[in-house]
């Protein structure tokens, strides 16, 4: 079953034969689109090093800058994949006939053009009813019939440097779906890090009256403070700032800061520790507490926090 929306820019066959999905795939590749194969498949890697992962239910997504991602039904992450830059191309194996010779195969390329593989380099010829025939030594044709559905689908990732190829082979196909996508905009981020830390730089009373920033990414034997300052009384300042709800080790983090601090400067400075962040856990809040620390809910865009 083949379905496609009006302006043809979502086109999908639901589990065809794979000589109808490597068509569509084919197509796919030749027109720039968003292709994903869902179906049962191997998958092999060699390059700068060799994986191989049996057979099972995957999804496969070939993007048109030559990404290729192969997903399970588990995990965010693929199992495997190819970067872009890759060079991608379909066929379909059709393994030999019973009693020819090994390791002979049809494969029907992307193009649509037969070819035959054998080892000893016979060619295969196509009688006039559509059917393969494979030559003999002697001459004689062996018929081999073909109703779309035999062997395996391949989807072949390679590059070159490094030298890598990454092969999909499907023996049964699910779906089949082709995606013109169209997107000319950026991705813009909002309420990062850096965000947070360019509000506070940018009005330092949103952390207390009287705060003056003097440095950020101020090293120490902890490892780089996010924002160090003073307080209206010259005491030494330092901000552990967190984009979302602060936990237990974000305390523990800016109590080694402080510790930090504590043993560089002179004997008499004071150094107070301040968690900036929109929210914290209970347990954080208790540490906090504990040891001292004082924590200022604050979101990395225009509210505080709570």
């Amino acid at each position: 079953m083949t379905a496609a929306d009006p302006d043809e820019r979502v086109r999908t066959i639901a589990r065809p034969s794979l000589a109808a999905a490597r068509d569509a795939v084919a197509d796919a590749l030749e027109r720039g689109a968003v292709v994903t194969v869902v179906g049962r498949c191997t998958v092999e890697y060699e390059g700068r090093a060799t994986s191989s992962l049996g057979p099972g239910d995957r999804h496969l997504m070939v993007k048109p800058d030559g990404t290729v991602m192969v997903h399970t039904a588990a995990g965010r992450q693929p199992v495997n994949w190819q970067p872009p830059g890759c060079t991608c191309a379909v066929e379909r194996v059709v393994e030999a006939p019973a009693g020819s010779d090994a390791g002979e195969a049809v494969a029907e390329r992307d193009a649509g053009e037969e070819v035959a593989e054998s080892d000893d380099g016979e060619e295969v010829a196509e009688s006039d009813d559509g059917e393969e025939v494979a030559e003999s030594d002697d001459g004689e044709g062996v018929a081999e019939s073909d109703d779309g559905d035999d062997g395996h689908l391949l989807v072949r990732s390679t590059r070159s440097t490094p030298a890598e190829e990454l092969l999909v082979a499907f023996e049964r196909v699910l779906q089949v779906s082709a995606f013109d996508l169209a997107d000319e905009e950026s991705l813009s981020l909002s309420g990062t890090h850096e965000d947070l830390k360019d509000r506070i730089l940018d009005e330092p009373g949103l952390v207390e009256p009287g705060f003056t920033p003097l440095v950020t990414e101020r090293e120490t034997a902890a490892g780089a403070v996010d924002v160090y300052g003073e307080d209206v009384d010259g005491r030494a300042v330092v901000l552990e700032l967190k984009r979302s709800r602060a936990g237990p080790d974000a305390v523990g983090q800016l109590e080694r800061y402080v510790d930090a601090l504590d043993r560089d400067l002179h004997a008499d400075a004071s150094v107070r520790g301040i968690l900036v962040a929109p929210s914290a856990t209970d347990r954080a809040r208790r540490m906090l507490a504990e040891r001292g620390l004082e924590f200022v809910a604050l979101e990395p865009g225009g509210d505080r926090g709570g």
